[in-house]
């Protein structure tokens, strides 16, 4: 490990995109440490392929745990029902009820304070707004604004040493851009889990094929010309 190699903490949460994001992070230079949580999500299953990732990838992983059901307001984390549609052209525009409100806020700001311990000053978060108006938190003044903040928050940038930088390398790419651009970094793509409500049956997680994330992800796959490796229930 070379000294001045740079740093950086990778949110990891067993999807397609933060998979892709942590190899693209390895692939700039960076020694990476992944971060990922265990905050009361439906689809808690996400977390073993998160493990997976960190493992197949050779990172160093931190789970976090935390209860964001003692809020709820989610599909995601409160009884709701997960919308599902027979095609991706049903979805609509407005912000789903799979949104968590606060999620990648409360996520970055763990990020922030595990980076300052471990001297990194670069956190990777996979983002996206091209393919729906979707989550607030992941749309490019919401990252800009994030990042303005973490600079006026820790004792390094704040003395002069370094600045935080928050790499979005999804931001700007359709699904079939992302798909692409994990089949090329080699992404084991059979243990990522992008489902908002799948089904586990014995070691094998089962997608439900009809929610928002999983027609996204196979109208991505199918563009971009290449075999998805996940297994769906439909």
């Amino acid at each position: 490990m070379n000294q001045n190699q740079p740093i950086a903490v990778v949110l990891l949460s067993g999807g397609l995109d933060s998979a892709t994001c942590l190899a693209w992070a390895k692939e700039q230079g960076f020694i990476v440490h992944a971060l990922s949580f265990d905050y009361g999500q439906r689809h808690a299953v996400e977390l073993q392929c998160a493990k997976m990732q960190a493992r197949h990838q050779m990172v160093e992983q931190q789970i976090i745990s935390l209860d964001l059901r003692a809020f709820g307001g989610s599909a995601l984390t409160d009884n709701l029902e997960v919308p599902k549609h027979a095609m991706a052209e049903e979805m609509g525009s407005d912000i789903p009820v799979t949104y968590v409100p606060a999620r990648n806020t409360v996520f970055l700001s763990y990020a922030l304070a595990y980076a300052e311990v471990r001297g990194a000053y670069d956190l990777v978060i996979g983002v996206n707004a091209m393919d729906y108006s979707g989550y607030p938190d992941c749309r490019p003044d919401y990252i800009a604004a994030y990042e303005a903040m973490a600079n006026l928050a820790l004792k390094a940038t704040v003395t002069g040493k370094k600045k935080i930088k928050i790499h979005t390398p999804l931001q700007h790419l359709t699904k079939a851009q992302i798909a692409a651009e994990a089949v090329r970094l080699e992404v084991d793509l059979a243990h990522t889990s992008s489902c908002y409500d799948p089904v586990v049956k014995g070691n094998t997680i089962l997608a439900c094929g009809q929610c928002d994330s999983c027609l996204l992800r196979k109208k991505g796959f199918n563009e971009a010309g290449f075999e998805d490796k996940i297994i769906y229930n439909n």
